[in-house]
């Protein structure tokens, strides 16, 4: 007998698979690498792998237990040393992995009180330790420095503000403005983390990182926290090193969650490390080799060439990334595809990789497939599919149709629209109205996926019709229609943390989406607490509202309040109209042009 679990799995891999969204693991292909981040071939190098081997023979197979239990080995502390003198600082930490590392280094530095300032693209490894420190989340535009320094001025009451980056990110392959970065931690008190996952190895004097590359004009360091260095790519072994102060290390062994209660890393870990680092050191002839292999390469493309060994080839759809990896497949070149929830929607693309072991051959066979696939400009470029905008609210019977219909009518100006409301309760239908609201417009209307009698939130109003919100059949939903081409506006039901089920609110599910969002909140009385609580919620999620709408009659205390203390950059009022009608929105809308939130962040 099926066990319902297994039920709910199989709907759930379904949806998937119709969103082109199914992983599988997939073994070493024998095909010519350009998708792994052995960047420099380190590890297969005879070098490495002996002293990966002398460390078993030595220290054994397993570290046996934490490091604080006695586990490990002597090479860790070595491992440890040798990097911090690789980077120019002070001393090192290891970590069983990297993502281990972020969450334990955040967790450690950062908690209720405290500000966390993260870029947009930033790894899932950041985005969970940001969230496990519980630190407040400010999520600025990738790499914008103005969005940035928003987010820092509107921290200044914060116990203690960190800026966390990637030095080369992973997916984009660009490198973020570091020693900008590093001023603004500075005039606003705050302390700069940058994780050298994709950097180090490749970029800097003796392949040291992005922040050793920006360092090398002899200006200070002050305000540079920590770098965590991923020891399982450019260094071909495994682990995570957070490098930075003595002081820092000592915080770490006893606050660092992830590094107290796991087993340390194995001895052939630390000892491959160690090994690497060396040869890593004194490898400029294969980052040589690299930058030379990746400028021929874009000549070829007609690209601008990535400063590191990542060059992202957006193709847009989800479909079109599969069948270009697929043709990449038959060339014999191992070239893969990467999808939503790691690259924004609208943002699948090839991911490809060089290494320094990469023969002539093998990328004149990879510039030739290259040429076959269609693609957008640049990573950074607008898809021809529109991220969908999510109309999300601090409570029910705020206005959120009426905000709802007037984005569906500014994205109506911009080309197709189209209007959906995944979960709709009571008898009225807000469809509907926003299809009246919108009649002079070729606004598409999507039926809901449920429809509730009971005016309630969405799991008692399911319950009341002895039913329950399919969340699979809503992603599916959503999938189908972010894929369209149109700009997407979806309506909520009720207040952002009103359930769906027992488990799942609203809000988890925005978070899972990471959609741009509206946020509809009261103009009077009591919209300081229910408005600013829903703001740190979402950053707490990671998620920040591209901007706030107002609606009632105009409170100018509560507007620049809001303005000022809850750090979204846009605050509009939307007061009480003399009638709702088209015409109505239409003129709110010349006077107040929402068109800024359907562009590229």
């Amino acid at each position: 007998m099926g066990r319902p679990l297994d039920d709910q799995l199989a709907r759930e891999a379904e949806a998937l698979r119709a969103a082109g969204l199914w992983r599988e693991l997939a073994p070493d292909t024998g095909l010519a690498d350009f998708t792994s981040n052995d960047y420099l071939g380190l590890s297969r190098d005879a070098r490495v792998v002996e002293a990966a081997c002398a460390a078993v023979r030595e220290h054994g197979a397993g570290a046996r237990a934490s490091r604080l239990l006695g586990g490990g080995s002597p090479l860790d502390r070595a491992a440890e040393d040798a990097c911090a003198a690789w980077l120019g600082d002070e001393a090192g930490l290891l970590f069983p992995s990297a993502f281990q590392a972020n969450l334990g280094l955040l967790g450690a530095l950062a908690g209720p009180g405290d500000v966390i300032c993260s870029d947009a693209l930033n790894h899932a490894s950041i985005i969970d330790g940001v969230r496990l420190s519980r630190a407040e989340a400010r999520i600025f535009a990738h790499a914008d420095l103005e969005a940035l320094e928003r987010e820092l001025a509107a921290a200044r009451a914060a116990r203690r503000r960190l800026v966390v980056t990637e030095g080369v990110f992973s997916m984009d392959g660009d490198v973020p403005p570091l020693r900008k970065m590093h001023e603004l931690c500075a005039e606003y008190d705050a302390w700069l983390v940058v994780d050298e996952a994709h950097a180090v190895g490749l970029v800097g004097p003796e392949g040291a990182g992005a922040w050793a590359q920006v360092a090398a004009d002899g200006r200070g360091a002050q305000r540079l926290a920590a770098r965590v260095i991923a020891c399982g790519k450019a260094l071909g072994a495994a682990g995570g090193i957070v490098v930075g102060s003595r002081a820092l290390r000592e915080q770490l062994v006893n606050r660092a969650r992830s590094f107290v209660f796991t087993t340390g890393a194995p001895p052939a870990v630390a000892g491959a490390i160690r090994a690497a680092i060396e040869l890593a050191r004194d490898a400029d002839d294969r980052r040589a080799r690299v930058r030379a292999s990746m400028e021929r390469l874009c000549a070829q493309l007609d690209a601008p060439a990535p400063p590191a060994a990542i060059l992202p080839v957006l193709v847009g759809d989800e479909s079109r990334a599969l069948a270009a990896a697929d043709a990449c497949r038959g060339a014999g070149l191992d070239v893969r595809a990467v999808r939503p929830p790691t690259v924004p929607e609208g943002g699948s693309r090839l991911r490809v990789v060089l290494h320094a072991t990469n023969t002539d051959a093998e990328l004149e066979r990879l510039a030739a497939a290259l040429a076959d696939v269609p693609r957008l400009a640049t990573a950074r470029a607008k898809s021809t599919t529109h991220g969908p905008l999510f109309v999300v609210g601090t409570d029910t019977d705020i206005g959120k149709t009426v905000a709802s219909a007037l984005c569906a009518r500014a994205a109506a100006r911009l080309g197709p629209a189209t209007y959906w409301k995944p979960v709709q309760t009571g008898d009225d239908s807000d469809t509907a109205e926003v299809g009246r609201l919108c009649a002079d417009t070729e606004l598409a209307l999507v039926a809901p996926v449920h429809h509730f009698p009971l005016p309630a939130s969405p799991h008692e109003a399911a319950a009341a019709a002895d039913s329950a919100v399919d969340l699979a059949r809503i992603d599916a939903r959503l999938d189908e229609l972010a894929g369209s081409g149109s700009r997407l506006i979806v309506e909520l039901a009720g207040g952002l943390l009103v359930p769906y089920d027992d488990r799942t609110t609203q809000l988890d599910w925005v978070a899972r989406r990471r959609p741009d969002l509206l946020l509809v909140a009261r103009s009077g009385l009591g919209t300081l607490n229910h408005t600013l609580l829903s703001i740190e919620a979402l950053r707490r999620r990671g998620l920040v509202p591209r901007a706030l709408l107002l609606v009632g009659a105009p409170h100018a205390s509560n507007r620049e309040t809001l303005a000022r203390m809850s750090g979204v950059r846009h605050v509009l009022e939307l007061p009480v109209l003399p009638e709702l009608s088209a015409s109505a929105l239409g003129a709110w809308l010349d006077a107040n042009p929402l068109g800024f939130l359907f562009e590229a962040r």
